[in-house]
């Protein structure tokens, strides 16, 4: 008897998705593929069934007479695959979400809250890499990016996750070794840490210190969490961010000398780069997760 040589699942999938959503894009978003690798696996099901099942038209993709015939053959097909007890275990039905952050976002406010994301979605299997905001370093295959720019050329105002503020923060060992600081002026005798991604222009003119120019000694970091690092073995004082700080001021770890606080410049923003009921349950959950610290932040002070 010969064997019938049977069309790849892969084919029979990109087909039955063309088919419910009209189009190789909305297709491949689904499938996590190209549009071009979508259209090669319909193009190649036809070829071997030598019959055209979708046309291309500049309204999207139509079923033919053929594909209209097919489609519930091939729904029926992938249903009773999708039935097989052995096809429904739980390591099969997890889905699989990569994250990527800048690092201090991650280290100081993400990581410390994923055990309530995953609790809360058994079934997300979540991945999370690094990205180098300065150099605009990412992870291309990323589906979710946590991103440190401007509002609204970096991120838009809907992807917002912090509206932060900034104010200098120091060791207790820092300030023991100068004279008590009363006014901020006091706070220009202690070595200020600097970095590109937080210039203390903002907080100086604030503070009515117009004419003071930017920290030019020591070493420049490229990274707001290495700069709270700094700060906190002593090496000099750091213009953060509340919310990243906030376990090292809870713990008197860092001190805050002055009320005075600006609004940070750049935010915090979720941008999401292939949707996904993952990547949906994901940004909800962080949207909640940082409303409710700025929230805290605003009761306390």
């Amino acid at each position: 008897m010969a064997r019938t040589r049977l069309p790849s699942l892969d084919a029979l999938l990109a087909f039955e998705a063309c088919a419910r959503l009209g189009s190789f894009e909305a297709a491949a978003q689904e499938l996590a593929l190209t549009a071009s690798a979508i259209a090669k696996r319909l193009a190649g099901l036809e070829e071997r069934l030598a019959q055209e099942l979708l046309t291309r038209g500049a309204k999207g993709l139509a079923l033919t007479p053929a594909g209209h015939e097919y489609l519930p053959q091939v729904r029926q097909a992938l249903a009773l695959l999708q039935a097989m007890p052995l096809h429904r275990r739980a390591s099969q039905q997890r889905e699989r979400l990569r994250v990527t952050s800048t690092p201090t976002f991650a280290r100081q406010l993400l990581v410390p809250a994923l055990p309530g994301f995953t609790a809360a979605h058994p079934h997300v299997e979540l991945e999370l890499t690094l990205s180098v905001p300065l150099l605009a370093e990412g992870d291309a295959g990323a589906d979710v990016e946590v991103r440190h720019g401007a509002v609204p050329d970096d991120i838009a105002p809907a992807q917002v996750l912090l509206r932060d503020r900034l104010t200098p923060l120091a060791s207790p060992e820092l300030l023991a070794r100068f004279a008590p600081l009363h006014t901020p002026s006091d706070l220009l005798a202690l070595p200020l840490l600097r970095t590109p991604l937080q210039p203390w222009a903002t907080w100086l003119r604030a503070a009515g210190l117009t004419d003071t120019p930017e920290p030019d000694d020591g070493p420049r970091l490229v990274d707001l969490g290495l700069t709270l690092a700094a700060a906190l073995v002593g090496q000099g004082v750091a213009l953060a961010r509340l919310s990243l700080a906030r376990h090292e001021l809870a713990e008197g770890r860092l001190v805050q000398p002055f009320a005075l606080t600006v609004p940070a410049e750049r935010h915090y923003g979720l941008v999401m780069h292939r949707p996904s009921p993952a990547a949906a349950a994901f940004s909800a959950w962080l949207h909640d997760h940082c409303r409710a610290l700025q929230e805290n932040s605003s009761a306390a002070a």
